[in-house]
């Protein structure tokens, strides 16, 4: 198969370990007096957009970062708390930068791009030696060096953190970057302000239209180049573990004026989530992947057992992950364990009231902490309780804060009865197509971290989203973005009087005017609702070409439903939450129909990416690596149209094989 002449991924030539730093080193430059007459727009003061932001107003360049929050602090990487992987090699376990990557791209089910994954290893190492000058509070060792621990399809210990808060503690850091150059007069900070549409001027992006979500007011901002920040696109399925105001609109927009959109079906279910408590809720709580390095996951050997978890004898337990997959057991790759969750649950063994639950279980760890604490002082004929007593001690050290949240949400206390968990929606490995600079197909417009599709293929390995988005926004797009504004120093400064500026701001207002008048019966909320049902249970852990063709049908009728029976209270001339709400559930459904889309056309199973008609006589994904080794990039014709270009992906420095965790 031949990649698609619209798409050209900008892959530097060479050995695939120099590719970077030749990049580095012949990549265009300018200059600092020329810095200081280019504008740069960042839409998103995450992770992504706050390092990006920070780093590129450090270099010289006029920034003005938007955020639809009150403050970069509300971001939603703030909610990340199991750590970010670096391959420092701390704990001399055999980690290096090539097992980073081969484990990144094993992970992803070989539907990644091998330099870009590359790259991502080689810088982050470069990612914890910042955090940590920024004042990030990493766990350490006794002896003062940093802690690492295990995530999920990884045999060594490479994962940096703070507690259960090491998203909260990173975006910190990368906040008080963007304090300081704010204060410096350097970035111009836009707080509750939304970006609902790009605009393009002869073939480039140049600016961005945002409504002020206080006052209602539609903005016009140029820029010499606008860089996409915005997080994934979960909360398509209504109930996922993301912000409840995490949305695709941003993408979305970009995508409608010229992006092409790759991989959109690519979701990651993540299998450490509290259970579904009922109709009411509106939001998952994620229990993170950390706590799979030391509970032990596992359901009754007997079906429909109702007994509570701590009276299940150990002989009637089924520790199914440690049994199905000895060689990483508890610790395979996040889309494994949450089908071999689902399985059992289907299968009669579910736990909890719903029965669609099972147990992550801590007391062997309490047990073995507290022998190794009792060792430590020289006791040895402590007795159980003390044991027990000094293993729960540990444990509260290292995962206090998560416990905590769970016993307030469930009423629980996971020191004494073992967690529930099912897996919930999380990441989206899908987003914008980006080429090696990050650039989209629309020249000028960039998109970093969770909203491009770049470096995880078709599942993200646990605490690489951190690692992406603070790799994007530190590390390339400082170097990348000069490659294409080095041609723009004599552009001069972009004029919002432009003819498309005034064009889509009417477009834009436009639209926000039809949802007002429609003033049907059935709210926003109710409409994004019924989307998630049809997405979860048609394009959700498992699809298949007779429930995706339906969901597809069914979600074309929603829309038609959403555009004459949608009701929007109060005006737009106002703080109104219900009619930022509509606007992003309008964006909702068109992705909806094209995930679904996306999900028919790959005849396979990888990843995250599971279709019931493609799976081994053991229940595993099976890829079909001769007719789908692509990324999907989906430019947009129309009302109910997309046209597929293909990226061929090229293995050289891999041998590629089918995913064995056992």
């Amino acid at each position: 198969m031949a990649t698609s002449s619209r798409l050209d991924a900008k892959i530097p030539q060479g050995q695939l370990e120099s590719k970077w730093s030749k990049y580095r080193s012949s990549v265009p430059l300018v200059n600092p007096a020329n810095k200081r007459n280019l504008e740069i727009i960042v839409v998103g003061t995450g992770l992504a957009g706050a390092s990006a932001a920070a780093t590129l107003a450090e270099l010289g360049y006029k920034v003005k970062a938007f955020c639809f929050q009150d403050s970069p602090r509300r971001a939603h990487s703030i909610a990340a708390q199991g750590g970010i992987n670096a391959a420092k090699n701390y704990q001399n376990d055999g980690d290096s930068v090539y097992r980073l990557f081969y484990d990144t791209i094993k992970g992803g089910d070989y539907r990644s791009r091998e330099a870009n994954v590359h790259r991502l290893a080689e810088v982050s190492g470069n990612i914890i030696d910042q955090c940590v000058a920024a004042g990030v509070p990493f766990a350490r060792e006794y002896g003062g060096l940093l802690s690492n621990r295990s995530f999920g399809g990884t045999q060594v210990q490479r994962t940096f953190y703070a507690a259960g808060q090491t998203g909260q503690q990173l975006l910190l850091g990368a906040y008080s970057g963007l304090q300081r150059q704010v204060g410096m007069g350097t970035v111009k900070m836009y707080n509750r302000h939304e970006m609902l549409d790009v605009v393009n001027i002869d073939g480039k992006c140049r600016g961005i239209i945002a409504r002020n979500l206080i006052t209602g007011e539609i903005e016009r901002h140029g820029g010499h180049a606008v860089l996409l920040c915005t997080g994934g696109y979960g909360n398509v399925f209504y109930l996922s573990t993301n912000a409840m105001g995490s949305n695709v609109t941003a993408a979305w927009k970009a995508h409608k004026r010229g992006a092409f959109f790759g991989n959109p079906c690519f979701t990651q279910i993540h299998p450490t989530c509290i259970p579904v408590s009922g109709e009411h809720q509106s939001k998952l709580t994620l229990m993170s992947e950390s706590l799979r390095n030391d509970g032990r996951i596992w359901v009754p050997k007997k079906q429909n057992d109702n007994r509570p978890g701590n009276e299940i004898p150990e002989a009637e337990r089924d520790y199914y992950l440690e049994r199905r997959y000895p060689a990483f057991g508890n610790l395979v790759p996040r889309d494994i364990a949450s089908r071999a969750a689902k399985e059992r649950c289907d299968a009669g063994f579910g736990v909890g009231t719903s029965k669609l639950a099972v147990y992550l279980d801590f007391a062997a760890a309490v047990e073995r902490y507290g022998r190794g604490e009792a060792n430590k002082n020289n006791i040895h004929n402590a007795s159980d309780a003390d044991i027990i007593t000094w293993g729960k001690a540990v444990v509260k050290e290292k995962y206090g804060n998560l416990f905590d949240m769970y016993k307030q949400i469930t009423g629980e206390d996971p020191y004494e009865v073992p967690m529930r968990i099912y897996p919930a929606v999380h990441y989206t490995m899908g987003g914008l197509w980006v080429d090696y600079n990050l650039m989209t197909t629309v020249p000028g417009l960039y998109s970093l971290g969770e909203a491009n599709f770049s470096d995880h293929g078709a599942n993200r390995l646990g605490a690489s989203a951190l690692m992406q988005g603070l790799a994007d926004g530190y590390f390339v797009i400082p170097y990348t973005i000069g490659n294409y504004l080095a041609s723009e120093i004599r552009t001069g400064k972009i004029s919002t009087d432009h003819e498309a500026f005034v064009k889509a701001e009417a477009e834009v207002k436009d639209r926000i005017d039809t949802l007002l008048r429609i003033q049907g019966k059935t709210s926003p909320e109710l409409f994004h609702r019924r989307l998630g049902k049809i997405m979860w249970e048609k394009c959700g852990m498992a699809r298949n070409a007779q429930g995706l063709k339906e969901a597809i049908e069914e979600i074309r009728q929603l829309r038609r439903d959403f555009w004459s029976d949608v009701k929007v209270m109060g005006t737009a001339n106002y703080f109104n939450p219900e009619l930022d709400k509509a606007n992003r559930v309008a964006d909702f459904i068109e992705l909806g129909e094209l995930m679904c889309i996306d999900a028919l056309d790959r005849n396979e199973s990888c990843g995250g990416h599971f279709r019931e008609e493609y799976q081994t006589e053991e229940g595993e994904a099976m890829r079909d690596d001769e007719n789908y080794m692509y990324v999907s990039a989906w430019e947009h014709k129309g009302l109910e149209n997309w046209e597929l270009h293909k990226e061929e992906l090229v293995y050289e420095n891999i041998k590629i094989a089918q995913r064995s965790y056992k």
